[in-house]
This record gives C-alpha cells, sequence and structure tokens, in this order.
C-alpha cells in the first residue's frame, strides 16, 4: 500500500498570512501536525498543551492551536498540532472530516466524501 500525501495551504485565522505545506495524510492521526514554526510565522497560537500517545506508549506533550486550512477550494477551520523538529507533518482524521475528505482506496488519492444522515 502506498502512501497519500497532499498540498495544503494553511492560513492565520484573519487570512492575512499564508503557507503551503506538504503533508502525508494518516488516518491514524486524529490532528493534523504542523511545524512549529510555520505555525508562528504564520501567527497562529497556542491555545493550550495537550498530551499525546506515540506508537511506543511514551506520552509526550505539544502545544495545539486553530488555523485555517484549505485544500482543492475547500476550507476550514482546524484544530493543529505544534510538532517539533523530529515530529512528523501530516494530515489527520480532523482536518480530512471538515474538509469532507476521504482518501480513495484504489487510487490512494484525497477524494470528496459524501456526508451522511444517520436517522
Amino acid at each position: 500500500m502506498g502512501h497519500t500525501f497532499a498540498k495544503v495551504k494553511f492560513f492565520d485565522k484573519e487570512k492575512k498570512n499564508q503557507k503551503d505545506v506538504d503533508l502525508l495524510v494518516d488516518t491514524g492521526s486524529t490532528y493534523s501536525w504542523v511545524r512549529r514554526t510555520i505555525l508562528e510565522n504564520l501567527g497562529v497560537v497556542p491555545i493550550k498543551p495537550r498530551n499525546f500517545q506515540t506508537i511506543e506508549g511514551k506520552i509526550i506533550v505539544r502545544q495545539i492551536g486553530e488555523a485555517l486550512v484549505q485544500y482543492d477550494g475547500e476550507s476550514a477551520t482546524t484544530i493543529v498540532v505544534f510538532g517539533e523538529e523530529n515530529d512528523k507533518e501530516v494530515m489527520g482524521v480532523v482536518t480530512m472530516e471538515e474538509l469532507g475528505l476521504e482518501v480513495d482506496p484504489v487510487t490512494q488519492k484525497l477524494k470528496k466524501s459524501k456526508a451522511l444522515l444517520a436517522i
């Protein structure tokens, strides 16, 4: 199975600053992780620290904040993790859902998902 990458655009909340970022799409990650330096340069402000458990079971602490993200003409405000130097930059499922996206299992590319009504 291959990897899926997405070139997304991040903005600060006022859309004054923007940055294109190539992210690995990670359906096992809740939130999107972007380098702290990128987020700080955009003016994204940390809201609070959050604990995360690594695959090895270790607990690490990272700051989270909110940023505007855009992909394929769709925009949404999403929670972002302020990644440190050795952290991978990824698009997590919260951002995917906020943008109405899913990974196509055949093409390994992002595609628009259908919203389902549960009644």
